[in-house]
């Protein structure tokens, strides 16, 4: 049957229409696959972003971190290194005698506070002495040294020497000398008692004396014997003059007892010292711990200097800053221990475009840096050993010493 001409005129027509617009509906599906595409591509990139591993080696060496450092952050200046030390050691003697003069229960906390972080101040600046970074004197390093560390009992030589080994070998298992991970083997042998110690507030912030006596778990010696296994034979005169420094001065404060009386001793100096060694427990600890994403530990042929310092973290103690001398430019300071402290935020500043991803930006604090205080507990219920195996490692957490620790409660 034959259709009428006015019905094949319109089916004929309507041919390159019903073509037009199967066209237009492939081409936004094709839009569409292209969308969809270029999205899991994206995804593909950002998935590999976010799977970067902070323990493999950098596509950078030293030597492009220190090129990005501008020369004059590596000039000392003994006269402003020689400004702090005055302008510490007068707020510390204007602050001990207001509070002699006050002799009051409502100002002595906020005296013990106050003083405790000058002493930790002071320690930065014979910290810098140590590193040789305070001037190009070693005789005014070490006489300042002496002086600084002797006050809040620190045995100056003793403590330089093992941080310098500690600078020298850090992020390495065996090797690093304070707050580096124990393995699991040697975990598993200590006792209960030790583990709580180790992993619960207050005692990880009281460590410091402890350390100097006994140095950490599976080492052996101390710093203020010139025999200890940290010193070569020709540091042990050394090791002798800031022993006996170390004496004069505990001697000093059992005079001191004996004139004023113990408790006073304790209110001028015992609790100030104490919140000095909690500050730098506190700081010491989280440079090295405590980060969101996790840092790596290495042993064998995986270490390097620079993988090593890379593992380091830096923090912002808001107000504190400028008080304990920007300690908290942690990762720079580590690489280059010879940049005084006064220099070091300009120095994180131009090297950070190098270090790329492997620079972990601090966390900003409020005035107080009171943040921390949840960094600090967080860390110690997971970050408690680390595998006796592999050249890079990572912390692993005992779910039983948390479920103890909660018992307890």
């Amino acid at each position: 049957m034959r259709m009428p001409p006015q019905t094949q005129t319109q089916t004929t027509t309507q041919q390159p229409a019903v073509a037009k617009t199967t066209a237009t509906m492939r081409r936004p599906a094709a839009d569409q696959q292209q969308q969809v595409a270029e999205t899991a591509a994206k995804a593909t990139e950002d998935s590999q972003f976010l799977r970067f591993d902070a323990g493999k080696p950098p596509p950078f060496r030293i030597g492009d971190v220190r090129a990005a450092v501008p020369a004059h952050c590596w000039r000392k200046c003994p006269w402003r290194s020689l400004s702090y030390v005055a302008r510490d050691v007068a707020v510390v003697a204007g602050l001990a005698v207001a509070a002699a003069a006050a002799d009051s229960w409502a100002v002595w906390p906020l005296y013990w506070a106050a003083q405790g972080t000058m002493f930790w101040a002071l320690f930065v600046l014979g910290h810098d002495c140590g590193h040789g970074s305070f001037s190009d004197n070693a005789m005014l390093n070490s006489v300042v040294g002496h002086l600084l560390h002797s006050f809040i009992l620190v045995p100056y030589h003793g403590w330089r020497i093992s941080h310098r080994t500690h600078h020298q070998n850090h992020g390495h298992i065996e090797r690093d000398e304070s707050w580096h991970p124990i393995t699991e083997k040697l975990y598993k042998q200590l006792e209960a008692r030790t583990k709580k110690l180790r992993f619960t507030v207050p005692f990880p912030l009281l460590a410091f004396p402890v350390y100097l006596l006994y140095r950490s778990p599976g080492k052996e010696g101390s710093h203020f014997l010139p025999s200890s296994p940290l010193f070569s034979p020709k540091e042990r005169g050394d090791v002798m003059v800031s022993t006996t420094c170390w004496c004069i001065m505990l001697a000093s404060l059992l005079a001191m007892a004996c004139i004023f009386g113990p408790l006073q001793v304790l209110k001028m100096y015992g609790v100030p010292y104490l919140v000095f060694v909690m500050w730098l427990d506190l700081v010491t600890y989280l440079h090295h711990h405590g980060h969101h994403d996790a840092l790596p530990w290495y042993r064998g042929e995986e270490w390097s200097y620079l993988r090593g310092g890379l593992t380091t973290v830096d923090r912002d103690y808001g107000w504190i800053n400028n008080i304990h001398h920007d300690i908290g430019t942690h990762v720079i300071h580590h690489l280059f221990p010879q940049i005084p402290h006064y220099h070091l935020v300009e120095a994180t500043k131009a090297a950070r475009p190098v270090l790329g991803r492997y620079y972990r930006e601090p966390e900003k604090s409020g005035p107080l840096p009171l943040h921390l205080l949840g960094v600090l507990l967080r860390s110690l219920r997971v970050d408690h050993f680390v595998s006796d195996h592999g050249d890079v490692v990572y912390y692993q957490t005992d779910d039983t010493l948390n479920t103890a620790t909660d018992k307890l409660k």
